[in-house]
């Protein structure tokens, strides 16, 4: 633009993330523009299947339902995938019945089979990915899923539970002690995810305040962004310093945070752009 080179970080993925490739080396640019959704913190040690495992085998000892809100696009192949290891490690039980309920999460899950080598997983674990769940795409089959007693886990989209067939089995699930919701991702304040993550007594649903007397659980490993410090690696990795970084795409803290550890660490001009401001190259 102007004979610079604008480059945008997008949303920057972990270098140790279960199924996608760590970032590319950035190229060099005269003006970066960075987001900064965990900008001000640091991603835990314990992993997903730290996390993941023993709740899950906690709701199926007391014969309970696990309703899992996914974002349909990688998250719900994230989950997937770590059940299939648990399985497969024998931490949960092969019997355990799993249920993908989400046409556009089902859609995507077939597509890491399709596109090898732009991804981590091989041919036989996308296989045992696609096959430790039951895929739901219809609306009688989703509806079915209340019908099958006994313990059972359902991933289903919106991962915030804003909306789709999540819902559903929310509405269904809350009201039981036995039950869990694992929460697997970020939830946006006035969510109806960050309402259950804060620990909200009751949630409204179509129109209906339903009480929630399951257990919630927040993932802490389950974050497909980049921690603070995988981002200034990140930055770091520019093969020379930008004249400028606008730090974007992150709650005020989290921006501004990071913005402090970029002019402090790299002695770099950075700063957090207000909505609407314009600034030139």
């Amino acid at each position: 633009v102007g004979g610079k080179k604008l480059l945008f970080s997008g949303d920057l993925g972990r270098p140790d993330d279960m199924l996608m490739l760590p970032p590319e080396t950035p190229p060099a640019a005269d003006v970066v523009v960075v987001e900064s959704t965990y900008g001000d913190r640091e991603h835990p040690e314990e992993d997903v299947l730290a996390e993941l495992g023993p709740a899950l085998q906690q709701v199926a000892a007391r014969g309970g339902t696990a309703v899992v809100p996914v974002f349909a696009v990688g998250r719900a192949q994230e989950i997937l995938h770590a059940i299939s290891l648990l399985k497969a490690n024998g931490v949960l039980p092969s019997s355990l019945p799993i249920y993908l309920d989400s046409p556009m999460a089902v859609h995507t899950t077939d597509l890491y089979d399709r596109h090898l080598g732009e991804h981590r997983l091989n041919a036989a674990q996308c296989r045992d990915m696609e096959h430790v769940a039951k895929m739901v795409t219809s609306v009688d089959e989703s509806k079915a899923i209340a019908l099958q007693h006994g313990p059972k886990v359902i991933l289903s989209a919106s991962g915030m539970a804003t909306g789709g067939r999540v819902l559903h089995h929310l509405a269904n699930y809350l009201g039981n002690h036995r039950n869990m919701v694992i929460l697997t991702g970020y939830q946006a304040p006035g969510t109806r995810g960050a309402s259950l993550a804060n620990g909200s007594k009751s949630i409204r649903i179509h129109g209906q305040d339903v009480s929630v007397r399951a257990d919630v659980l927040q993932l802490t490993a389950a974050s497909a962004h980049a921690d603070a410090s995988q981002l200034m690696a990140w930055l770091r990795s520019l093969p020379r310093a930008p004249h400028r970084v606008f730090v974007t795409h992150g709650d005020m803290g989290a921006s501004d945070a990071l913005r402090h550890r970029i002019e402090c660490e790299l002695g770099w001009r950075a700063l957090v752009p207000e909505h609407g401001s314009t600034w030139g190259a």
